[in-house]
């Protein structure tokens, strides 16, 4: 005899837990003919079948706006999840989030070249890894001389320059892509606060002006 499972607890293992996210995917299960109004527990091997269903009709997502107007474009119900780990979009990480946010910002203006000035030799390696290949980028590390020759190269080259002035960064290398008078100017961040999604957020806002 094959097991079953509360279908409830099922459901709150996927993150679908008020009433109304449960009462809309236990809904889309009984159109299907997998459970009933009156049934608490559903078996085993009707679990995969379940799971599709549900990928199939909703598209699970936390509260963040970002990740609410890519689930009302994804062509799915948008279906409230809690906690935000099980959101499709960022799965709960405010990193994961500012990365797709940035990327898209970026394709809709037409950015393909980004120099980052500054931040730890890890989170440069980060912003190498989940946005490289999406983007070009140049990394400029804060801590190591940097003529005014090859910072000029890096203004002229890149679409957007983001000067991370709260991380690894002396004032001398900064100084080549903030100083008054800059002719790309108009291509630089000064981004004052920690932490990826900070960077790129910053960025974000730059381009949506």
């Amino acid at each position: 005899m094959s097991a079953d499972k509360d279908i409830d607890g099922w459901l709150g293992e996927r993150g679908i837990t008020s009433s109304e996210s449960r009462a809309r995917a236990r809904a889309a299960l009984e159109e299907v003919g997998l459970t009933s109004a009156r049934k608490v527990r559903i078996s085993e091997p009707k679990l995969p079948r379940a799971e599709q269903v549900l990928a199939e009709r909703f598209y699970r997502v936390c509260a963040a706006a970002a990740c609410q107007q890519v689930a009302r474009a994804s062509g799915r119900e948008p279906l409230a999840v809690e906690p935000r780990s099980h959101c499709e979009h960022c799965g709960g990480s405010n990193n994961r989030r500012a990365e797709t946010a940035f990327l898209e910002s970026c394709e809709r203006h037409g950015v393909s070249r980004v120099v980052v000035v500054g931040g730890s030799p890890a989170v440069r390696e980060e912003l190498e890894d989940k946005l490289g290949g999406r983007i070009e980028l140049r990394m400029v590390d804060g801590t190591e001389r940097r003529t005014a020759v090859k910072a000029q190269s890096d203004l002229e080259w890149g679409d957007l320059v983001l000067v991370w002035g709260a991380t690894e960064l002396h004032h001398k290398v900064s100084s080549h892509y903030t100083q008054p008078g800059t002719p790309h100017r108009h291509k630089v961040v000064h981004v004052a606060r920690r932490g990826v999604a900070a960077l790129l957020e910053a960025g974000i806002t730059h381009l949506e002006r």
